[in-house]
């Protein structure tokens, strides 16, 4: 389970865009001026055992809270493509 909690207004920020990296997940709130980063570390995420799953309901928990959402894929994965 993760608890979004601190994060930018969404009528600032309405943007946001979930990077999965080996050790975090990194968010990305983006608006018309300014950006904000998050990163969460993975050993605080109890299901680190199906980290896709906990990235699908992130994203969607983003939503419901009314951010437009992306799914990145990390940098290392496209590396290895």
């Amino acid at each position: 389970m993760l608890r979004l909690i601190g994060l930018p207004h969404v009528a600032r920020f309405p943007r946001a865009t979930v990077t999965r990296h080996p050790d975090c997940f990194q968010l990305l709130f983006q608006g018309d001026e300014h950006s904000r980063r998050v990163d969460v570390d993975l050993r605080y995420i109890d299901d680190a055992d199906d980290l896709e799953m906990v990235e699908l309901r992130l994203l969607a928990s983003l939503q419901e809270l009314g951010y437009e959402v992306e799914r990145r894929s990390s940098p290392d994965d496209r590396a290895g493509s």
